[in-house]
């Protein structure tokens, strides 16, 4: 063991942890009110009354095609195959696939779009379920990003920053807000693959805490075995066993924590607690034997299957049910560079039916209004032609200027289209939406002031919209 007198060198908590009358033990004594009281939020959140009390975002990794589902652009039938004006590229940087290209045909889409619903919202054919509930959807056309590659572009969405290392959305919601079910996380990750291509990956810190303390970070549920790593209990340990375990343990981990006042140390004990809760409180989540036959037609007979996204989304809606704060699903396969044709309508299918179920559901249960759903990816894609360009075939670059995201519930207001594209859908020509005004408004529906959700690190107040964000004032309630 570290002599005191070097531990009292080397860290202040274990100075401050020494001193009974000291400020060490009554931040202890907070942390462990915390952890016993309800909600485990910070004290004065919300700031004011929320329109949403949780969240589930359904997120489309690989860049879904604006053009292609969403922003539909007519004039692009009589500019097909004519080279990009540089008036309108006006110089933005392309990616290392593209650079080398000498010519940048538009390419029309092969899809045929329709109005639907009494705000006519222009819905392409690959989303045939999105167009029925379009009336209960906002879309904002002009979503626009700083990052170009896929990386950067993620980990910009799920945790403000471009750099790893930031803490996750989820994260910031789960510190500041806690949970409303005690036997269950805060904050859940689920991620599925689409039927075509892998896609991406997806790394553990998109879910992260950062430099939070790391019981806010999110917990993936897996498709396979346990639905958490280590749930069940060992060959010979029953729950009675287990008990005494933790309860020794926990005893341990309590004499570590009174010498060094280590936030972790209390991390590592009530996850030891939470992962004793979840075994009774996850199989019964998991359990779909209740629901009723109503439920497959509504979701499709793929959320029988484990780790498909229709059964992600159904289990979206039991999390929230009881009371879990941020709910993320992760779609994997959404890249088309090439063979778009091919691969895009896959895509769709995987998750259209899905999707439009989950908002039904979640508006038949009473729990649309209190839940808000968003629905979109890192970035959108190009209006010219990546490689070459067939009769048979195309593909699509990376584009971060502008693309198409959806919101529904948590008091957004429904049947809406926000913002412009110009006719090629390669810049905004009204009302653009930054990634930080994206958070800023989801933490405004969820009674959070984004500029005070803050955490002091390295000698500067962090918040998950760093230094911008503004709430999207026309689209909320």
């Amino acid at each position: 063991m570290t002599p005191p007198d070097l531990s009292t060198h080397l860290t202040r908590r274990h100075f401050f942890g020494r001193n009974a009358t000291g400020l060490g033990i009554a931040a202890l004594a907070h942390l462990m009110g915390r952890d016993a009281g309800a909600g485990n939020g910070l004290p004065g959140l919300p700031h004011f009354a929320p329109k949403a009390k949780q969240v589930i975002y359904l997120f489309q990794s690989g860049g879904p095609s604006q053009i292609d589902l969403f922003d539909h652009k007519p004039k692009l039938k009589q500019l097909h195959g004519t080279e990009l004006p540089d008036s309108v590229r006006r110089g933005q940087r392309l990616t290392g696939m593209t650079a080398s290209q000498t010519s940048f045909p538009v390419h029309e889409t092969w899809y045929e779009f329709k109005q639907h619903g009494e705000s006519g919202a222009w819905v392409s054919e690959l989303l045939p379920y999105t167009a029925q509930i379009a009336d209960k959807l906002s879309f904002i056309r002009t979503m626009h990003t700083e990052a170009i590659n896929h990386d950067p572009a993620v980990t910009f969405f799920q945790t403000g920053a471009q750099l790893a290392g930031r803490p996750s959305i989820g994260a910031w919601l789960s510190y500041g807000l806690g949970t409303e079910n005690e036997d269950l996380p805060a904050f859940v990750v689920m991620t599925s693959r689409g039927s075509g291509r892998v896609g991406q990956a997806l790394y553990t810190r998109l879910w992260g805490s950062g430099f939070l303390p790391s019981r806010y970070q999110g917990v993936k549920f897996r498709s396979q075995g346990d639905p958490v790593l280590y749930l069940s209990n060992p060959a010979g340990v029953n729950r009675d066993r287990r008990r005494m375990f933790l309860d020794d343990l926990s005893a341990l981990n309590r004499i570590q924590q009174e010498q060094f006042a280590d936030p972790e140390i209390e991390t590592r004990i009530a996850q030891y607690e939470m992962a004793y809760r979840m075994q009774t409180s996850v199989p019964e989540l998991m359990d779909l034997s209740n629901e009723p036959e109503s439920t497959f037609d509504l979701y499709g007979e793929a959320a029988r299957e484990p780790g498909t996204f229709a059964r992600h989304c159904l289990v979206a809606r039991r999390l929230v049910e009881r009371g879990v704060r941020f709910v993320q699903l992760f779609h994997r396969g959404w890249d088309q560079h090439r063979a778009l044709p091919a691969q895009l309508p896959k895509q769709c299918a995987d998750t259209d039916q899905a999707s439009a179920a989950l908002i039904r559901d979640l508006d038949q249960r009473g729990l649309l209004d209190e839940t808000l759903v968003v629905w979109g990816g890192e970035f959108g894609r190009t209006v010219y032609c990546q490689g070459l360009m067939t009769d048979k075939s195309y593909g699509r670059d990376h584009h971060p200027r502008c693309f198409t995201i959806w919101l529904a519930g948590g008091g957004v207001k429904p049947a809406q289209t926000y913002g412009e594209t110009d006719d090629f859908c390669y810049n905004v020509v009204d009302k653009p939406v930054h990634v930080h005004d994206l958070h800023a408004t989801l933490l405004q529906q969820l009674g959070i002031d984004h500029t005070k959700l803050t955490y002091s690190y390295q000698g500067r107040q962090f918040r998950l919209t760093d230094v911008g964000g503004e709430i999207i004032r026309d689209l909320v309630a």
